[in-house]
Parts: structure tokens; sequence; C-alpha cells
């Protein structure tokens, strides 16, 4: 055989082996996901789970609050604009909260998306940021972890305060504002209000839609 053809040749081996490690390494990799995804889910459910308890303490209600979903229609009160879960929360069948996200559009850096949750009488359970960009050390303040503002919601509702105190104090409110931030704190408190307004508007429709997806036996 000539130099040129075991050139040839051994082209062909090393892409034949290229090739077998590629369909080799895809398989593994598929092979991987089919056996992780079942736990990938599950602890994301968790995770979910977990931010829904904090809201709504698990000791407070017997369903499972991650079944006993319906979707919710973007709507101008909460800022959507897309289709979004809303989770209930029942004690021997009856209802104790709901849990919705609720987006402020107007904060100082875009955008701050919530989890509100409103016990059937109407009184918020709870309040947490789940994403935003506001300013390190100003704005960030309405996530829990960097201070306890948010938990200023708990047990608020339309009534208390009235709608004139559903502002920051700068603009004759309760709510605190945060030293040489203002937008976010105000753009939280007008999208927690308006998700109150949202709740006493549909608080019918929000506790007896059937859920989206029942409990296998």
């Amino acid at each position: 055989m000539s130099f040129a053809g075991i050139q040839v040749k051994n082209i062909l081996i090393t892409a034949s082996l290229l090739m077998l490690f590629a369909v080799l390494g895809a398989a593994l990799v598929g092979l991987t996901f089919e056996q992780t995804k079942d736990d990938i889910k599950h602890n994301e459910e968790i995770t979910l789970l977990n931010k829904l308890n904090n809201i709504v303490p698990a000791e407070l209600y017997d369903n499972d609050l991650l079944l006993d979903t319906i979707t919710l229609e973007p709507n101008a009160l909460l800022g959507t604009t897309d289709p979004s879960l809303a989770y209930r929360a029942r004690k021997n069948n009856a209802d104790v909260a709901v849990v919705f996200s609720s987006i402020a559009p107007n904060g100082y850096s875009g955008s701050i998306y919530l989890l509100v949750g409103i016990y059937a009488n109407g009184n918020i359970a709870g309040v947490r940021v789940v994403k935003h960009k506001e300013t390190p050390g100003l704005g960030d303040k309405v996530s829990l972890s960097r201070s306890n503002w948010i938990l200023g919601f708990n047990g608020k509702s339309l009534g208390n305060p009235d709608d004139k105190g559903w502002k920051v104090k700068r603009d004759g409110g309760v709510f605190d504002q945060f030293t040489g931030a203002t937008i976010t704190p105000r753009a939280v408190v007008k999208a927690v209000h308006n998700a109150l307004i949202y709740f006493d508007q549909n608080q019918n429709k929000l506790f007896s839609t059937k859920p989206d997806k029942a409990k296998q036996p």
C-alpha cells in the first residue's frame, strides 16, 4: 500500500473512532438524563414547596399544595403577561390560603417578581421577592435575605391600611422606604396592593375552580 493510501486509511480509522466516541458520549448523556430527571424534578418540587411554606406554613394545610393548582390568565393587576400558577392551601377541605405570582413592572432596575400569599379572610399570609435586579445595598433590601422589610406586609389587607395607607411613608402611606432608594419599595407596595385587589375580585374563582391536575392513585 502506498504512503498516501496509508494516510487515507489512518484518517478513516480516526474519523470512525471519533464518530464512535461521539455516539457513545451522546448515549451516555441521554442515559444519565433519563436516570436523573426524576431526581431533578423532585428536587425542584422540594425547592418550590419550601418557598411556598415560607409563606403559608405547612401545619396550616393538609392538601397537596403542588397539585391543587390552577392557571391564571395574564392580568394587569398582577402585572403578568403570561399564564401563571396559583397554589391553593386547604385544611379539612376548608379554604386556607392561595399563593400566586405578582410582578412589579416599575422597579428601579426593571421588573420585580413576587410570590404573594393571601389567607381566605383577605389578610396577607406573606410576600417574597423571587427575582429582581435592584441595586445591591439599596433596592435589594426588598429581599428577605437582605432585610426584614418584606415581612411588614404580613397580616395586612385591603382595609388595613386603607387605600391612602398603601404607599410608602414619603407618599403619605404606612410602609417604610429605604434611605436612598424609594422607587423599589414603592413599586413592591403597589404590586402587593394590586394583588389584594385581584384576590378580592376573584376569590371565589381562585378557590372553587377545579385544579389543573388531579392526584393520581
